[in-house]
């Protein structure tokens, strides 16, 4: 049976929205299910969700790095955290896989220096599933590393095609880099060179895209530094917000919005599941020997179930060897 570590202090909603999403997980999914963190608080939380499942466990941890501490020195001075004893486990091989939605950063950072790298890879990526009007697609990096070499973009490309392949289900996917002009002859020296290296790759490259073709779904996997990464994710879940809201108001404006709305609530609802990330669960932390998925901050219950959902699928198929493959 797989077996996966789930920080449980790690959100900004935990331990409950761990907890919970945790035993969701465990009642619909065949794993083992280990909570790392405080375990008297965790106890405590568990009994709101009787009966418990027995495929949940307890493994105790004294410490909590915080959203907001630094992730280099957090991690080396907090060794008895949540985190870094996530990151023991992987390494330790006690568990196929770690999930957190705590700091990202210190995810990155303990997953890094205590499972190392796969063999020919020298950056992670994470990799952030996104919805487009044909499908999912993966774009990568999305905030691991500001400062991407053009290896290391053609290394985010690899990574990302297999799991786009196994993960999502497209065959020979579409590999684009995010560039400001479709020419091969845009950007930055860094990107021409990255351009040039993608083409020769032997990988299914389409050439630059445009932050306009983010979401048209003619690119299954998208490349990019973690700086562009980062902000463009900010940018996206800001704008869906603001929308989401601005649509809310509009159909409370008058009484035919109103019923304009209730007829339409299907369709809405279905919009809404679309875009609401917890849909998607976490990000995968690519290139590091271990299965890691990073979530969001303001997880849920449903997204910590799904983070969940997806480490078992990418330990089910294998995702790190197909990488290695790859490369």
């Amino acid at each position: 049976m797989i077996k996966i570590a789930l920080d449980a202090m790690g959100s900004d909603n935990a331990p409950a929205a761990e907890i919970e999403g945790a035993v969701l997980a465990a009642r619909e999914f065949d794993y083992d299910i280990l909570l790392v963190g405080k375990s008297d608080i965790i106890k405590k939380e568990l009994e709101k969700h009787r009966p418990i499942p027995e495929n949940i466990s307890i493994h105790h941890a004294e410490e909590v790095i915080g959203m907001q501490e630094q992730p280099v020195i957090s991690v080396r001075r907090k060794k008895q955290s949540s985190i870094v004893i996530l990151a023991n486990l992987a390494k330790e091989k006690k568990v196929d896989a770690i999930v957190s939605a705590g700091n990202t950063g210190a995810m990155v950072c303990a997953a890094t220096l205590k499972c190392r790298l796969l063999p020919g890879i020298e950056r992670a990526g994470i990799g952030l599933v996104m919805p487009t009007l044909k499908g999912a697609a993966l774009m990568i990096d999305g905030g691991a590393n500001i400062d991407a070499k053009p290896k290391h973009l053609l290394q985010y490309a690899i990574m990302g095609s297999a799991y786009s392949e196994y993960i999502l289900n497209n065959r020979s996917p579409r590999v684009g880099l995010l560039n400001v002009g479709e020419e091969e002859s845009k950007g930055t020296g860094s990107l021409k060179e990255a351009y040039i290296l993608l083409e020769n790759s032997g990988l299914n490259f389409i050439g630059n895209i445009e932050g306009r073709d983010l979401f048209v779904g003619d690119c299954d996997v998208i490349v990019c530094d973690g700086l562009v990464g980062n902000v463009a994710l900010k940018v996206i879940e800001s704008t869906a917000h603001v929308m989401m809201e601005m649509l809310k108001r509009a159909l409370k404006s008058s009484f035919m919005a109103r019923l304009s709305g209730l007829l339409g609530r299907k369709a809405l609802y279905s919009l809404k599941s679309k875009m609401d990330y917890a849909e998607y669960g976490g990000a995968p932390l690519l290139g590091i020997d271990a299965t890691c998925i990073i979530g969001h901050g303001s997880s849920n219950a449903k997204a910590i179930k799904n983070a969940i959902r997806v480490a078992g699928e990418e330990v089910a198929k294998s995702v790190n060897q197909h990488i290695v493959e790859k490369v």
